[in-house]
């Protein structure tokens, strides 16, 4: 089913209760990566099994005919044309305003979910009435733990010791690597404060009351930020080690890297408005800024060394 909704216009979270129908309602946005949202989509059906869901694929106007394949190979999933890329965000609560299960899972496109994944990570949050959202144990393509699956909040402490790699040297201190929870191992399930876009099952009442993603963020950081805003309205987060994914990371943003770089750094800085200490404000703008320039120095330097 092909549907073609009006602007959302900007949301800041909060918006109204939304209906409760179905059991679960899956969200996949996709750009541009036709080939790898088959292999999720054929992937994501063997998982949900005999559990009531929908699928519902918002693409944000592909050019590599992303949204013709759904609608032909998979005829049974709603698919939400926007007809130009409004980011990710903004994508999300166009899937998430037309759904109406009682749990939503975002999805990335490039991803393939395991087959007792969803039935799993459903049976949690049915018996954690706690826990807001869930994520899963993700792996990248060649079978290697991917540390952004539990997270801390990104305090700026907590962010320095990061980029400064501290938490490589320390990988398992609560403190020096508290970005990636180090002192959590990646085979126990355990509570995080922030879980990424790529697989995050919500309950819906922690969405009515944390509010939708926040299309100030274009790309990066929406998932941070909701996160936060589900602990902030009352629930827990909760990394499920038993829930397995593999995502073959960045793959849409790979398509323009100038562009996704300067997303990724301005939504530290929309992050840090929103959540940090006014004190805190100009400061982390200003390292930002310092690390998002060297960042895209060294791109120059590097799409100038290959031509």
């Amino acid at each position: 089913m092909r549907r073609r909704h009006q602007a959302c216009g900007s949301n800041k979270g909060g918006d109204g209760p939304l209906l409760k129908l179905m059991e679960l309602s899956v969200v996949i946005v996709s750009y541009n990566v036709c080939d790898l949202l088959r292999q999720s989509m054929k992937s994501l059906i063997s998982s949900t099994g005999e559990i009531d869901h929908e699928i519902i694929v918002v693409d944000n106007n592909s050019a590599d005919h992303s949204a013709e394949m759904v609608e032909r190979e998979f005829p049974g999933v709603m698919l939400i044309a926007s007809g130009t890329n409004e980011g990710y965000a903004a994508a999300c609560n166009r899937g998430i305003i037309a759904s109406s299960g009682r749990f939503i899972l975002i999805l990335n496109p490039d991803t393939v979910v395991n087959p007792e994944a969803i039935p799993r990570a459903m049976t949690f949050m049915k018996t954690h009435h706690d826990a807001g959202a869930a994520g899963a144990h993700m792996t990248d393509g060649n079978g290697r733990f991917l540390p952004e699956s539990k997270r801390g909040f990104p305090s700026p402490l907590t962010s320095l010791f990061k980029f400064i790699r501290l938490g490589r040297i320390f990988p398992r201190s609560a403190f020096f690597n508290a970005y990636y929870l180090g002192n959590k191992p990646e085979d126990q399930t355990c509570r995080a404060d922030i879980l990424t876009g790529a697989f995050m099952l919500i309950r819906r009442e922690a969405l009515d009351r944390a509010g939708l993603f926040d299309t100030s963020f274009f790309m990066y950081g929406e998932d941070i930020d909701l996160s936060w805003r589900i602990r902030k309205a009352g629930f827990y987060n909760y990394y499920l080690h038993d829930v397995h994914i593999t995502h073959f990371k960045g793959k849409s943003s790979e398509q323009d890297r100038e562009s996704s770089l300067r997303h990724f750094y301005d939504a530290m800085t929309i992050f840090a408005e929103k959540h940090l200490a006014r004190a805190w404000h100009f400061p982390v703008k200003a390292s930002v800024r310092l690390l998002g320039h060297l960042a895209m120095t060294r791109l120059h330097h590097g799409l100038r060394g290959k031509k």
